[in-house]
């Protein structure tokens, strides 16, 4: 049986895909910049900073700190705004109840602070995690491991004692690398090919199969 579990928050226990999108976009307008949808999706779980500085050094603009941080002070703004429309997806509730007392439990974020907190509040989660880290408590974004090893050592747990649940390719990357295991879901963009190329322990479609809490507590 593992010691802690990390779950990821944006396309692993929530949809947020759309008001993520829609919250990219906008930030952009304001610079008269527009990139593709798909673009933003498959950048969602690297941070929203690392992805403003993607943005501004592909359309050949200079990559301004004070103008990424207002980027992203704008985005968090309007996700906090589309809050309300954001969805648990189903399961990840039942799931976090059915460990609670039985692991350590963690939240490992890309996104900001305010974002995770005001969503994790409004949808009365807060209990159910023994640690929450975003953004802020790192200095590199996903593929990098720093967010799933400072996580398990906030449990005070091994890497080697943790599971990562994840749907991002650069999540899967990071808990492997951090030298966790991780159960890969197929809720985000990416598909179960794509995730398979990148070796989780276990791909599972939805929250609800009940292989995910048979391999926790083996």
């Amino acid at each position: 049986m593992f010691e802690a579990v990390l779950f990821d928050w944006d396309g692993t226990l929530a949809d947020t895909r759309k008001q993520i999108v829609i919250s990219f976009q906008k930030a952009l307008k304001e610079i008269n910049l527009e990139v593709p949808t798909e673009y933003i999706e498959r950048r969602i779980g690297i941070g929203a900073s690392d992805t403003f500085r993607e943005i501004l050094k592909a359309a050949n603009r200079r990559v301004d700190e004070k103008i990424v941080k207002q980027l992203v002070e704008r985005k968090s703004k309007v996700q906090i705004e589309l809050a309300s429309e954001v969805k648990l997806f189903e399961g990840a509730r039942e799931l976090l109840e059915a460990l609670q007392g039985k692991v350590k439990v963690g939240l490992a974020s890309m996104n900001n602070c305010p974002i995770i907190m005001h969503l994790l509040q409004i949808n009365g989660l807060i209990d159910c995690f023994d640690t929450v880290l975003t953004v802020e408590a790192v200095s590199r974004s996903k593929p990098d491991p720093e967010i799933f090893l400072k996580t398990a050592s906030q449990l005070k747990a091994v890497p080697e004692g943790s599971v990562v649940l994840e749907d991002s390719l650069f999540g899967v990357q990071a808990a492997k690398a951090a030298k966790m295991c991780c159960i890969a879901v197929t809720t985000g963009v990416y598909s179960e090919h794509e995730l398979k190329r990148e070796n989780p322990d276990l791909i599972v479609k939805t929250l609800k199969d009940p292989k995910i809490l048979s391999f926790i507590l083996k």
